[in-house]
């Protein structure tokens, strides 16, 4: 495995928790929340003026392989990796961005949402996609349907992804871990309800157990 391998980083994890944190001051205890539930990592969107705070704070917990989503330009890759992001999701494919985490050593998970696109992640050289927005597109059906024949593909599911469907998508061959936002929502953060997210991490960790 190279240090731009994603099944590297995450070390076997099949959930990906799927942060949007508003504030800084939420990191520490939301990072202690997700690591008492058995989570072991962690996916913080770039949608707020505080991510790049809350990606150093939550990566110098130590517990959780944090990683930046919604990165979107080569500048905002740069900022999470030396925020100590060590892996990288898009929404979409962008060249700048795969560019950007392969010289600096990370791992780049560009969205897809048709076998066009993920045609041109493949030939870019990059084999594991995030199917976003996931349950909208189709669900497991979608991903059945571009993963028949893309054998080399691996997928990271997000966008509408419930505890409930989590088996559907992780049953596949091909997905290597799902994201999803339920577990640690911003209104959760709002009411300081780190017990309900160490809960919610709790169960979905089972319900992803092989």
């Amino acid at each position: 495995m190279t240090a731009t391998d994603l099944s590297a980083v995450l070390a076997g994890a099949r959930l990906l928790p799927v942060l949007t944190v508003p504030s800084a001051a939420s990191a520490g205890p939301l990072a202690d929340a997700l690591a008492a539930g058995g989570a072991r990592c962690a996916e913080v969107t770039f949608r707020t003026p505080d991510a790049e705070r809350v990606v150093q704070a939550m990566a110098a917990h130590g517990g959780l392989a944090v990683g930046a989503g919604t990165v979107l330009t080569r500048e905002q890759a740069e900022r999470a990796v030396a925020a100590g992001a060590r892996f990288l999701v898009s929404p979409g494919f962008d060249n700048d961005v795969i560019d950007a985490g392969r010289a600096l050593g990370v791992p780049v998970v560009p969205g897809v949402a048709s076998a066009t696109e993920l045609m041109r992640a493949l030939k870019a050289g990059v084999d594991t996609v995030k199917l976003f927005p996931a349950e909208p597109l189709g669900g497991p059906a979608m991903l059945r349907a571009l993963a028949a024949p893309f054998p080399r593909a691996r997928f990271v599911p997000t966008g509408g992804i419930g505890p409930d469907r989590l088996s559907a998508y992780l049953d596949h061959p091909a997905v290597l871990a799902v994201g999803g936002s339920w577990i640690a929502t911003p209104g959760h953060l709002k009411r300081g309800a780190y017990d309900e997210i160490r809960r919610l991490t709790a169960e979905a960790v089972e319900r992803s157990a092989p």
